[in-house]
């Protein structure tokens, strides 16, 4: 007769509590640490990929500040989640973390009509046919917002090296910030060179699109565990965790929002 299986023993077992606790929250620290990492990384490359050249700045549209609002408010959820949880009260906490997901997803939905309004200023992708047939992909140089109908000075400006240039809508030329006379057009030069490190750019959003699905996944599997008691006021260091993560993803997007449409 087979023997019958025994449950999996738990790592932390006969260890002190507040010892189990502070390994969870080590374990969460080092993989916030690790995003930092990869995000300095991909910020900086985008920084030296365009320096010397023209940056092209759209303010944020209307649908990035709601975003903002939503996720603040999920923060203050998912916080209070954890203190009620501390306190033993299972229903309140479950209704800050579906306060927290129904937020979130509030956050998602008001990113993507965001992204939608940027790319009617003509940023973003473009795809094109390679002559071998594969589909090319380049992020949209100045031409494209030029064509999309965007109000210079309202919609979008150009500036290089701190200082916006000139744009002339009679001649739909751009000129160098000094050049007030407008005598010699660099309309050229800023197609060539304007946004040359969108791909980087692409990369900060898809790699923070990823770490955000993480946290939907970990902030449903926290709350499936905080219905079936595994979660207890006794017991709080996973719920702790999810916090951690989602206030630093928080942070990280709040960073990106500045640097994409303030400091950069």
């Amino acid at each position: 007769m087979a023997d019958t299986p025994t449950a999996r023993p738990d790592v932390f077992e006969g260890h002190d509590p507040a010892v189990r606790e502070r390994t969870k929250k080590m374990l969460m620290y080092f993989i916030v640490f690790a995003i930092v990492m990869l995000f300095a990384g991909f910020t900086s490359a985008y920084i030296v990929s365009n320096m010397g050249q023209y940056w092209v700045h759209v303010p944020a549209t209307g649908a990035f500040w709601v975003s903002n609002a939503l996720l603040v408010v999920s923060s203050i959820a998912l916080w209070l989640s954890v203190r009620w949880m501390r306190a033993g009260d299972k229903m309140k906490t479950l209704v800050g973390l579906s306060a927290t997901l129904l937020l979130g997803i509030g956050f998602t939905v008001s990113q993507a009509e965001g992204w939608k309004d940027l790319a009617d200023l003509g940023m973003g992708w473009s795809v094109s046919e390679h002559e071998s047939g594969m589909n090319a992909y380049r992020w949209n140089s100045i031409e494209s917002i030029m064509e999309s109908g965007a109000v210079y000075g309202e919609d979008y400006t150009v500036s290089r090296n701190g200082k916006p240039i000139i744009y002339s809508p009679e001649r739909n030329e751009f000129y160098a910030s000094n050049d007030e006379l407008m005598v010699k057009p660099i309309t050229r030069d800023v197609a060539r060179t304007s946004n040359s490190g969108g791909g980087y750019l692409w990369a900060l959003i898809a790699v923070h699109i990823l770490h955000l699905l993480f946290g939907f996944i970990y902030l449903v599997v926290n709350g499936i565990r905080v219905a079936l008691g595994t979660i207890h006021s006794g017991d709080v260091v996973r719920l702790q965790s999810l916090s951690i993560y989602w206030h630093f993803m928080g942070g990280l997007w709040l960073y990106l929002f500045a640097f994409l449409f303030f400091l950069n």
